[in-house]
């Protein structure tokens, strides 16, 4: 799965930019300038994705772009949780039996789960190894502002 959402920028007529998200109802935000709106919509995302997963919730399954919308694509920590998170939910794997497949401690599971908290990279491929899942990564070259 990629984490890239479908969002829709418009003139406020106030003087920013208004970004709104066709899969997420619940989340927006703004800019002075299309550039500024992009990166805040970055953020934001980041944001509701991270509340979704706080509260235990299904995530939002990101659409197809239609004309007109931009691609926003959750930052790489967030996505590397997301999947993390998924994949936990989708297994049905208990966090300690997972601390148990990692040979850790409960409370690193618990960690890890946490969309605040800073886990490394390899932990979170190990984790989903674990479960059956591998974690892909892409790079794509973005326009100079």
């Amino acid at each position: 799965m990629e984490f890239i959402y479908p969002a829709k920028i418009e003139d406020d007529g106030a003087g920013f930019f208004l970004v709104t998200f066709r899969d997420i109802p619940y989340g927006a935000t703004d800019g002075k300038s299309i550039d500024e709106a992009l990166a805040e919509a970055v953020d934001c995302l980041d944001e509701v994705i991270a509340g979704c997963i706080t509260d235990g919730l299904d995530l939002p399954i990101p659409s197809s772009q239609e004309a007109g919308e931009y691609p926003i694509r959750l930052s790489a920590q967030m996505a590397a949780k997301a999947a993390l998170y998924i994949a936990f939910k989708k297994t049905g794997i208990t966090k300690s039996e997972l601390a148990r497949q990692l040979n850790t401690d409960p409370r690193e599971i618990r960690r890890m789960l946490d969309p605040k908290h800073p886990t490394k990279l390899p932990r979170i491929e190990e984790a989903l190894a674990v479960m059956g899942f591998r974690l892909g990564v892409s790079m794509m070259e973005v326009a100079a502002a």
